[in-house]
């Protein structure tokens, strides 16, 4: 069913920034190209906002949203990473459909979003732009690889589709339900699959970053993923219990095997002291697995009871109004 059209529509894009001085005007000028051409029908507004980047991203931006007041420019108090950035962002986007992050290194190509807005027009609400190829190493396309599929077992239903990721399009009623959650470290895609709205997917390719280098360590990554893990797993905890219930019963049966052994042989010992010791290193680490897995819970509610002083927009560009209180940085 086609959306009914009532006059010119908004988009939102998002783009979280942080020492991207060389990719950044590259970005904010292609968007302009595909809004103008492509998209020539909708207004739009192009927000960036920048983790307190340390070389000349914040001149750059000045001086393209000098140029064009569709350019919008949020900078933060510090560096929060993308996740909390593009949600704080989210906050004062006021288009009718959102791109929650499209990465200014435009691995994401702006190419898609026609496609994205296409399926919106046709009544999703929801539109995952999903990455079937990516062109990058062996070990990161085969990690990432695992962790999709992790998240995809361990979850209830409600996880985003392998390869999804932020690059999508939502709808504004979408954005306003995960945007009620008080998250303090919200995973966006996580939240949207979980309002279960009408969905759909747009497949494209990862490509190479256009310039400069990306500012994601594994180690970052490597946090992004946990969080995803823990926010949206219910399986590991489960798993725990029903695990450590069947090396309870197997211990059980091992033992009384083991005494009526010995005490038919009376040679039993010495055999079962290989068991003994094997039995000790597996026990170990499943309760080592075990106990990291519980702590990443705990971190994940420490962090949400106990947060740091909230992150505060020092400075708001083309940005007329300011974020209602219930709507201030939660960062």
């Amino acid at each position: 069913m086609t959306r009914p059209s009532s006059g010119r529509q908004r988009l939102s894009i998002i783009t979280p920034v942080y020492a991207e001085e060389a990719t950044v005007e590259a970005c904010a000028l292609k968007v302009r190209e595909i809004m103008t051409a492509e998209l020539a029908d909708y207004d739009y507004e192009h927000i960036f906002a920048d983790n307190s980047s340390p070389d000349d991203t914040v001149a750059t931006l000045r001086r393209l949203a000098a140029s064009d007041p569709r350019i919008k420019v949020i900078l933060n108090s510090r560096n929060v990473g993308p996740f909390r950035s593009a949600a704080n962002a989210m906050r004062s986007a006021t288009g009718a459909a959102i791109v929650p992050m499209l990465a200014a290194d435009l691995q994401d190509p702006p190419e898609v979003i026609p496609r994205l807005v296409a399926q919106w027009e046709a009544g999703s609400l929801i539109v995952w732009g999903i990455r079937t190829n990516r062109n990058e190493g062996l070990f990161l396309r085969a990690s990432r690889g695992l962790f999709y599929r992790i998240q995809s077992w361990s979850g209830d239903g409600t996880t985003a589709p392998p390869h999804g990721g932020e690059f999508q399009l939502i709808d504004r009623r979408v954005a306003d339900s995960i945007l009620s959650i008080d998250d303090q470290y919200p995973y966006i895609r996580g939240l949207v699959a979980q309002t279960g709205a009408r969905s759909t997917t747009v497949p494209y390719t990862w490509v190479p970053r256009s310039a400069g280098k990306s500012k994601n360590s594994f180690w970052a990554l490597a946090d992004q993923a946990s969080n995803g893990f823990v926010t949206t797993a219910r399986a590991p905890s489960r798993l725990a219990l029903m695990l450590g219930l069947l090396v309870s019963v197997v211990g059980i049966v091992f033992g009384l095997v083991s005494l009526v052994w010995l005490s038919i042989t009376r040679n039993g010992a010495a055999a079962g002291i290989p068991a003994l010791i094997v039995g000790v290193f597996v026990l170990g680490g499943l309760q080592l697995f075990f106990i990291g897995l519980l702590g990443e819970y705990v971190l994940s509610i420490h962090g949400q009871v106990r947060r740091p002083p909230r992150m505060f927009e020092v400075e708001r560009i083309n940005l007329d109004t300011e974020p209602s209180d219930e709507n201030r940085p939660m960062a």
